[in-house]
């Protein structure tokens, strides 16, 4: 990573989604679906999912801070997800889907608490976000990177990622 980036790896639900929704921001400069936030280490995906890892589907995101701040990342993430719903996402069910943010400093833990805090009451049920520092990443297998982009016609990307895609892609105008 180089100095004038930042990392942060965000969880909320199947990490395809994910990739897909945050690869079209300006200002993100790699995406890398993977696991955290468990115990196993390397854990394969069929091992995290079985629940019994510990770990999340997550995307590590790099970023340029001058370019797209952590305060928008933040919430394109709860834009996109329904951070409500404990250990699920839609039809996606298991702790392998929760709402996980994992921070890199203290400083980004304390712009997330104080993000959480403006935006909770907006949602109507509390949110169930786990917030934590960033341990071991572990990407993916090659298979799940760039899923989306490699996938589009793929039934759960045309069902599920593209209607989420079309969503942000309108409240945030982009094309």
């Amino acid at each position: 990573m180089k100095s004038d980036t930042e990392t942060i790896a965000l969880g909320g639900g199947c990490f395809w989604c994910t990739e897909a929704v945050f690869s079209m921001f300006v200002g993100v400069l790699a995406t890398t679906p993977g696991y955290a936030g468990g115990n196993t280490k390397n854990p394969t995906y069929e091992e995290v999912c079985t629940g019994d890892t510990g770990h999340a589907e997550v995307l590590e995101i790099e970023y340029d801070p001058s370019k797209i701040e952590l305060e928008k990342l933040l919430d394109v993430f709860f834009s996109m997800h329904d951070p409500t719903t404990p250990n699920r996402q839609g039809a996606d069910i298991g702790t392998q889907y929760r709402s996980i943010i994992l921070y890199v400093s203290d400083e980004q833990k304390a712009r997330v608490e104080k993000f959480m805090q403006q935006i909770k009451a907006s949602f109507g049920r509390p949110v169930v976000t786990e917030v934590k520092r960033l341990g071991k990443f572990y990407p993916a297998e090659g298979y799940h990177q760039k899923y989306y982009e490699k996938n589009p016609a793929a039934g759960y990307c045309s069902a599920v990622i593209a209607p989420k895609i079309k969503k942000i892609k309108e409240k945030y105008g982009l094309h």
